[in-house]
């Protein structure tokens, strides 16, 4: 399923910022763009209880997103998220940088998705032991997708 790269000198990784750090750098945050503020904060408010606060026009109208009170995987850096790649198809829908959202009921969420405005691209796939996945267009236009764990 997923490709391990070796990295084959030190001088090829990023250094760390403070002595005694890890040398990998971490995605600690994700940026969504939006046509509708009220409308996207609305949807992601509904659809999946995310906390918004708008900064306003001083801080050019950015709005930040709190989607964990705490580490989502206790153990691992503060903030951190993990990601991964996936090859282009022809047949597949916009396939641009996205999230994935962890959920516990992917069908209950698909219809809270579309009552809140949203496209839920086809239906969910299984994905060998991780859970089943599908991906969504918010009201925004952006394509996020939903993962559904599976005990294994």
């Amino acid at each position: 399923m997923s490709t391990v790269v070796a990295v084959e000198s030190q001088d090829t990784v990023s250094p760390p910022c403070n002595e005694g750090e890890e040398e990998i750098s971490p995605v600690v945050h994700f940026e969504l763009p939006y046509q509708d503020r009220e409308r996207a904060e609305r949807f992601y408010a509904t659809a999946f209880g995310w906390k918004t606060q708008f900064l306003g026009p001083d801080k050019g109208d950015y709005v930040l997103v709190t989607t964990a009170e705490s580490d989502a995987k206790p153990g691992t850096p503060a903030g951190a998220i993990n990601g991964g790649m996936f090859p282009k198809k022809p047949d597949w829908p916009m396939q641009y940088p996205s999230i994935v959202i962890a959920v516990c009921d992917i069908d209950h969420l698909m219809g809270v998705v579309r009552d809140a405005g949203g496209e839920v691209l086809g239906e969910p796939q299984m994905i060998p032991d991780y859970g089943r996945y599908v991906s969504f267009v918010d009201t925004e236009g952006n394509r996020i997708s939903m993962l559904e764990r599976v005990a294994v």
